[in-house]
């Protein structure tokens, strides 16, 4: 995992490892586990990526 000091900062050194985010349908964006491929968490709140997690490449 990345590391955040000093606590409250508001940003991140490094990327969040083991985790990718792609955009769906509603425009929302979902977290998803490389390992694994499961879903983990979308975002609801507003419609921005997550911070520090690296987006998937879409194929056309």
């Amino acid at each position: 995992m990345a590391t955040n000091p000093p606590p409250g900062d508001g940003h991140r050194k490094g990327a969040v490892k083991g985790r990718s985010q792609t955009k769906t349908p509603s425009g929302n964006y979902v977290k998803r586990d490389t390992k694994t491929g499961r879903f983990m968490d979308v975002k609801t709140t507003d419609k921005t990526p997550f911070k520090g997690v690296r987006k998937e490449k879409h194929e056309k």
